[in-house]
């Protein structure tokens, strides 16, 4: 057997006989250091100085045996893991007794053996040795239980640990908070009793997670579909996973571990996206991302019960100049009270939904007749004429709507759409404050429609736009004073284009804004032209609201006049009502510097908009036009005949030229004449043509 060699290992021999100590202390100084004291005393003072890991003592000594003496000797903490081995010459198991409970390690019998000496002190080192690797062993297991108890209070999940039975063994503060049970109430209650789990509708969870992943040893997932009701009823949604506990070789199931996470407020976020993503912020109202899925499950739903399924699109007339001109905030009062009115009229009978600005979609399911959807369609009429009142004013408001229906008119939910689209915008075209069912004549408008704007951006392209010509004349002389240009657009057969069929979705689209830009360069180009003969003749040209209201309009035409060497009192800009709604201020800096250059400006369509006396007073204009809508009674109605005198009175007090448009008969020409009306335009006199064919007119050669 090795003997241990290790002088960091002291041994204490305490013995009043010198021969024994020798004896002693010879066996064992090879190996350990040795110090040696011949009575109690000395060797109390030693251990003062000195922490023997070994203390043999002889049993018989005078002044205090050793049974005594290793009672004192246990006092001092240094020594609590000293071995001690005693020396007796007696073999009498009474006194091995007394020594062994006193702390005795071992015994040396006289005579001494060295070796056996040695031997037996070398024991008791290897087991100071062996319990001191047990030792750090079970602190550095303690130290990593500690930390990981640490760690398992520390994490935002639950942990809850059990047995092979599912009982618990352990429970984290995270698992305590979220099931409302202390760990020590846990110990000893199975797993289902304290983790009470639901679906998200309320119905108990059938299948134990923990339980399966034991069964099938392997790790359970859930996500967002279980809700954990704590002791007091209170609910979390929670993501788990369950994981089976195998023991330290990994083959046997000793348990399980399940950890969860509370995702209660991840759940309302991710609800609440989804809300935001599908419904309108400002009413509440599904949107148009839900529509489409809203109309497929009616349309699914329809053909199970043969039923119909009507699709209500409607816009409010005219929202925007109301939108522009009370500001947006307003606007959105009026949006929220239609939404409001639009729930109460369709109670269970439609769904509603908001797609646009003032644009609003109702799907009426199980209809069983047109006459019912027609019905519908009236209510919701009724119910949005009467006037809203916000903020002490009453705005009184109409709609344009059309409807389509499933399974006659389509199939599908975006055939639908657009099908009841189409039919809108029908009846916006025809005056609007209507509702009109679709039909196949609507594919063909809109598919007329189509080819008319592809057309449109081709045109505009090519810069190939053709304008034509209107001449005024002085009614007193008959003599041209000057023309009105006319957009006009040319299909690919060389056939004629009326603006009445893409200026509408020009304005919709932008585009009226390079349509007046090429209309603006053409016709200073041609007056151009006539100077170029000798021929002087003032050009007017329409202005859309986009135009005249967009920042750098005044360069604009500055930069075309400079372009043609066109004098600038040969230019008149026509503009609308509309195009002064957006900024009065704005418009009115315009309006001043086109003047100061020199340019012509006419309030055009005067009479059909909502307040042009206010413009009058509030604007400088220089020609006003009179729209042939009063025009066109003044032989047979004395009323109209009337206001238009009162019109051309109060142009002529504001010295403002005065142009009658829509002169279509002589009867008309001799009443606008006694009416001492200044100019005037019409069929009467010319229709719109090419200049080239305006020679005679003008009185080109």
């Amino acid at each position: 057997m090795a003997l241990e060699s290790r002088k960091d290992v002291l041994v204490l021999v305490v013995d009043d006989e010198a021969i024994e100590r020798e004896v002693i202390t010879s066996a064992i100084k090879g190996h350990y250091n040795v110090i040696s004291a011949a009575s109690a005393c000395e060797a109390l003072a030693i251990v003062k100085e000195h922490t023997p890991n070994v203390i043999i003592l002889d049993i018989e000594m005078p002044d205090m045996n050793g049974f005594e003496l290793c009672t004192a000797l246990k006092t001092f903490p240094s020594l609590t893991d000293s071995s001690f081995i005693f020396i007796t010459c007696h073999d009498d198991a009474a006194l091995e007794r007394k020594a062994l409970a006193i702390g005795a390690a071992d015994f040396i019998t006289k005579p001494i053996h060295a070796d056996i000496c040695l031997m037996r002190v070398n024991n008791q080192v290897k087991l100071q040795q062996q319990a001191d690797v047990v030792k750090l062993a079970l602190e550095q297991t303690h130290s990593e239980k500690q930390h990981l108890k640490a760690i398992l209070r520390s994490i935002s999940d639950g942990v809850i640990a059990t047995d092979i039975k599912q009982i618990i063994t352990y429970m984290n503060p995270v698992a305590q908070r979220l099931t409302g049970v202390l760990a020590h109430e846990a110990q000893g209650m199975l797993l289902t009793d304290v983790m009470v789990m639901k679906t998200p509708s309320g119905e108990a969870i059938n299948n134990d997670p923990l339980a399966t992943a034991m069964l099938q040893k392997r790790v359970i997932t859930t996500a967002l579909d279980v809700v954990l009701c704590d002791k007091s009823g209170e609910s979390h949604c929670i993501e788990l996973t369950a994981t089976p506990l195998f023991d330290a070789n990994n083959v046997d199931l000793i348990g399980g571990v399940i950890s969860f996470q509370d995702v209660t407020d991840m759940v309302v976020m991710s609800s609440q996206v989804s809300h935001l993503a599908s419904h309108d912020q400002l009413t509440g109202l599904p949107n148009r991302l839900s529509l489409t899925k809203l109309l497929e499950q009616e349309i699914a739903r329809a053909k199970r019960t043969r039923m119909q399924v009507a699709v209500l699109m409607f816009d409010l007339d005219n929202f925007k100049v109301i939108n522009d001109t009370i500001g947006h905030q307003t606007g959105d009062q009026v949006i929220k009270c239609v939404a409001n009115r639009l729930q109460l009229v369709s109670h269970e009978r439609a769904l509603i939904s908001r797609v646009g600005g003032d644009e609003f979609v109702l799907i009426m399911n199980e209809c069983v007749s047109h006459e019912s959807i027609n019905a519908f369609a009236l209510d919701v009429v009724d119910a949005i004429r009467p006037p809203l009142d916000i903020l002490g004013e009453q705005f009184r408001l109409t709609v344009s709507m059309g409807i389509s229906i499933f399974p006659q008119d389509a199939h599908s939910s975006e055939d639908l759409i657009r099908h009841a689209d189409a039919a809108m915008y029908k009846v916006k075209n025809e005056g609007r404050n209507a509702h009109a069912f679709y039909s196949e004549t609507l594919t063909l408008a809109l598919r007329e429609r189509v080819n008319i704007e592809k057309l449109l951006h081709r045109r505009l392209d090519d810069d190939a736009l053709v304008v034509y010509y209107q001449p005024k004349y002085c009614l007193s002389t008959l003599k041209v004073v000057g023309v009105e240009a006319l957009v006009r657009m040319k299909d690919d057969n060389g056939a004629i284009i009326p603006p009445d069929k893409f200026i509408h979705f020009a304005e919709e689209s932008g585009l009226i804004r390079q349509i007046g830009e090429q209309v603006l360069d053409q016709s200073c180009k041609q007056v151009r032209q006539w100077l170029d003969v000798g021929i002087s003749v003032e050009v007017a040209v329409n202005i859309g609201a986009s135009q005249f209201n967009t920042s750098g309009f005044v360069d604009l035409v500055e930069r075309t006049l400079v372009k043609h060497s066109v004098p600038p009192h040969l230019l008149e800009l026509e503009i609308t009502e509309s195009a002064l709604l957006q900024d009065v201020n704005s418009a009115n800096r315009t309006i001043a510097a086109l003047q100061t250059m020199g340019v012509s400006i006419a309030l055009d369509d005067f009479g059909t908009g909502y307040s042009s006396l206010s413009y009058l007073n509030n604007f400088s204009f220089d020609v006003l036009k009179i729209d042939r809508a009063f025009t066109k009674n003044i032989c047979s109605n004395a009323q109209s005949l009337n206001i238009l005198q009162a019109i051309i009175s109060l142009a002529t007090s504001l010295d403002l030229r005065v142009v009658c448009e829509g002169i279509e008969t002589t009867e008309h020409l001799n009443k606008l004449v006694e009416l001492q009306c200044e100019q005037g335009q019409g069929y009467l006199f010319c229709r719109p043509m090419p200049a080239s064919l305006l020679r005679k007119e003008l009185g080109i050669s």
